[in-house]
């Protein structure tokens, strides 16, 4: 079992910067990867980005050159996962959630909410 808990959201202008922060707890040996989605009222959850043990991004297009994941081990696993954005418009507003993978399954945390004022 692996628990993540999120934070860093919060209120922040168009055009600033916030740091999510995620960390993983329980069996983070079995981690292979980490993540976030985020899901805007009325809409569906969709991918943000993601990181790979072996250190392999992926960067959803539409924010490829504004967010960049990273993430840091202990002991060679896999528990702390960053999300930094910029360059942050209204239409990033949403609560995001981090997930971790093992073993094919998923393990997401409760969310934090992230508001772009215009």
């Amino acid at each position: 079992q692996v628990q993540v808990v999120e934070s860093g959201g919060g209120l922040v202008q168009a055009g600033g910067s916030l740091r999510l922060s995620c960390t993983a707890s329980g069996t983070i040996k079995d981690i292979d990867a980490m993540g976030w989605h985020r899901q805007a009222p009325g809409l569906q959850r969709e991918l943000v980005a993601s990181i790979q043990k072996g250190g392999i991004t992926y960067v959803a297009n539409s924010m490829k050159g504004r967010f960049t994941i990273s993430a840091i081990s202990r002991d060679n696993a896999m528990n702390t996962a960053y999300l930094q954005m910029s360059s942050l418009t209204p239409e990033d507003t949403a609560v995001y959630y981090c997930y971790s993978e093992a073993y094919g399954l998923y393990y997401t945390g409760k969310g934090t909410p992230v508001t772009v004022s215009s």
